[in-house]
């Protein structure tokens, strides 16, 4: 569900690039996501 949500916020960051639609906040979305991606990694590798 991460992976989707992460791949989905850099399609549209990508896009609001291209196209500077969204202003800053797609920006704020992909800060959200990797914070969001870094947490994962670190509770992943806490339980094993």
């Amino acid at each position: 569900m991460l992976w989707g949500l992460i791949g989905l916020v850099v399609v549209v960051w990508l896009f609001g690039f291209i196209f500077d639609v969204m202003g800053n906040l797609i920006h704020l979305l992909l800060f959200v996501a990797a914070v969001l991606f870094v947490i994962n990694l670190f509770r992943g590798r806490s339980r094993s």
